[in-house]
C-alpha cells in the first residue's frame, strides 16, 4: 500500500538538506581526506603501516572499518577526539575482537603522539572495558522497545520545562530509571583482562554507545545473523552457529532495532545531562565539571528521526524480507509487483535509503519521473545520513554515486530504453 509520504513532491527543503550532507560526504567520496582533517592522511598511514589493511574484519579489512567509522562520527558532527577515537577505536584489541595493532603497555605514548591526549585516552577506555555487558546487559536489555518509546517522549517534554520553566522533577519515571542505571557520577567496571576497577562517567558511557551505533552500522549484515542465530532480530548474540559460512548470502542484516534502541538510550543520557547541567547552572554551580567529562559534546545522530524512534524487530524482518525478494525475484512478476513490495517495504521501515533507490528506478523505468526524483532524494539523504550500507553487496560509495544517477536522470526526466543504455549511465554532475 502506497505511504502518503510517497506522493508528496520534492521540496526545497530536502533539497537543502542533501546539498549539505552531500557537502560533508563529498571529501570521504572524493577521497580527499586532507580536507577534512590535515593530518588525517598521515594517520590513515599509520595504520596501514602497522598492518591494519591487512586484518580481515568483518566486511572487509580492519582499515576500511577504521576509516569508515571515522567517517561516520565526522558526518555526525561529533568532536575531533571522539573522531579519532572512532579511527583507532580497537587498535589495542578490545572486548569484542582482538585487533592489537598497538601494545597497550607499549604503545599508548606512540598512540598519543599521534592522536593527543585527549582521543588517545577515549581509545583506551574503549579498548579495556567489558562493552558487550555494559552496553547490551546493563542499559539495552533493561528496557522494552515501548518503554523507550515512552521515555523518549516523556524526556523531551521534561527538557523542555527544565530550560523554559526551571522545573526539575527527579521523580519522573524516565529520570529514575536512567539514573539508577547511569548515575550522575557514572559507573565502575571491571578492566576485561586485569580485572582492575575502572571508573566511566556518563558522558564517556554515552559515547561508546554511539560510537556502537557507528560500528555496528558499518560492518554487521546477514552473516553474522546467521553467525548468532539472530532470527528474532533483537541481536541479543545468544546463538552459536559456528560454522556459519563467511559472507553467505549477502542480505542486509538484522542490527537496525537494537541500533534504533541504542539511539533512543543515547537521547536518555543526552536529555538527562542537559537537564542536570541546567538545574546546576541555575543554582549557581560550576558551568564545566572536567570530572564528569563534561567538555565532550554529546552531538545527536541523524539517524531513526534523530535518535528518537524505536523500530519494531519484527517490521524489520518484514521489511528486509520485501526488499529482498523486490530486488533479488527472478520471476518476471513485473515492475508493479516491486512497486508493492518496496512501498511495503519502506511503511515497515522508513529508516533506510536502499528501498527508495531502488524504488527511484523502478519509477525512472516507467517514466514516473516525479515520484523518481521523489524517492532518490529521500534515499539519498538517508544513506548519507547514515555514512554506511544497509544493503552492504555494494559500497557507501556504489550507493551514494547510484542514487545520485537517478536523481540526475529523474531531473532530466529521461531514462535508456536499453541494456547499453543502462549500462552506459555513471557519470555525475
Amino acid at each position: 500500500m502506497p505511504s502518503n509520504s510517497t506522493l508528496a513532491p520534492p521540496t526545497p527543503a530536502t533539497a537543502h538538506r542533501l546539498e549539505a550532507l552531500l557537502a560533508s560526504s563529498r571529501p570521504f567520496l572524493r577521497g580527499e581526506l586532507q580536507s577534512v582533517d590535515t593530518n588525517l592522511p598521515s594517520l590513515v598511514a599509520v595504520l596501514r603501516s602497522v598492518g591494519a589493511g591487512e586484518c580481515w574484519h568483518k566486511h572487509g579489512s580492519f582499515l576500511e572499518h577504521l576509516v569508515d567509522i571515522y567517517r561516520i562520527l565526522k558526518i555526525w558532527k561529533a568532536q575531533d577526539p571522539v573522531c579519532l577515537c572512532g579511527l583507532f577505536h580497537s587498535a589495542y584489541s578490545n572486548s569484542y575482537v582482538n585487533l592489537a595493532i598497538f601494545n597497550p603497555s607499549t604503545g599508548r605514548d606512540v598512540v598519543r603522539a599521534h592522536v593527543g591526549d585527549a582521543a588517545e585516552r577515549l581509545i583506551h577506555l574503549f579498548c579495556i572495558v567489558p562493552r558487550q555487558s555494559l552496553i547490551h546487559d546493563d542499559l539495552l536489555f533493561k528496557y522494552s522497545n515501548s518503554e523507550l518509546v515512552e521515555h523518549v517522549g516523556a524526556s523531551e517534554v521534561s527538557l523542555k520545562n527544565a530550560k523554559e520553566k526551571g522545573v526539575f522533577d527527579y521523580n519522573e519515571a524516565w529520570r529514575k530509571k536512567i539514573g539508577k542505571l547511569l548515575p550522575e557520577n557514572g559507573v565502575v567496571v571491571k578492566h576485561i583482562k586485569t580485572g582492575e576497577d575502572v571508573s566511566l562517567s556518563r558522558r564517556v558511557l554515552a559515547i561508546f554507545l554511539l560510537m556502537t551505533m557507528a560500528d555496528f552500522s558499518d560492518q554487521l549484515f546477514g552473516f553474522q545473523d546467521v553467525l548468532f542465530e539472530n532470527h528474532d532480530g533483537r541481536l541479543e548474540f545468544t546463538g552459536n552457529n559456528n560454522v556459519a559460512l563467511w559472507p553467505g548470502n549477502g542480505k542486509p542484516g538484522l542490527w537496525l532495532n537494537s541500533i534504533s534502541r541504542m539511539g533512543a538510550i543515547y537521547s536518555l543520557i543526552l536529555r538527562e545531562e542537559e537537564i542536570f547541567i541546567e538545574q546546576r547552572k541555575r543554582t549557581g554551580g560550576v558551568g564545566v565539571e572536567t570530572k564528569r567529562d563534561e567538555e565532550i559534546e554529546l552531538v545527536v545522530p541523524p539517524v531513526f528521526d534523530n535518535c528518537t524512534r524505536v523500530l519494531d524487530e519484527q517490521d524489520q524482518i518484514e521489511a528486509r524480507d520485501l526488499y529482498w525478494e523486490a530486488v533479488c525475484d527472478d520471476s518476471k512478476a513485473g515492475q508493479e509487483r516491486a512497486e508493492e513490495l518496496l512501498l511495503s517495504s519502506i511503511e515497515k521501515n522508513p529508516f533506510v535509503g536502499e528501498p527508495h533507490v531502488v524504488l527511484a528506478q523502478v519509477y525512472l523505468t516507467r517514466g514516473r519521473f516525479e515520484k523518481a526524483e521523489k524517492e532518490a532524494e529521500k534515499g539519498l539523504i538517508l544513506m548519507l545520513e547514515w555514512s554506511s550500507p544497509w544493503d552492504k553487496r555494494m559500497s557507501w560509495e556504489g550507493w551514494i554515486a547510484w542514487g545520485r544517477v537517478l536523481l540526475m536522470k529523474a531531473k532530466d526526466k529521461c531514462w535508456p530504453q536499453t541494456s547499453w543504455g543502462v549500462l552506459n549511465l555513471g557519470l555525475v554532475k
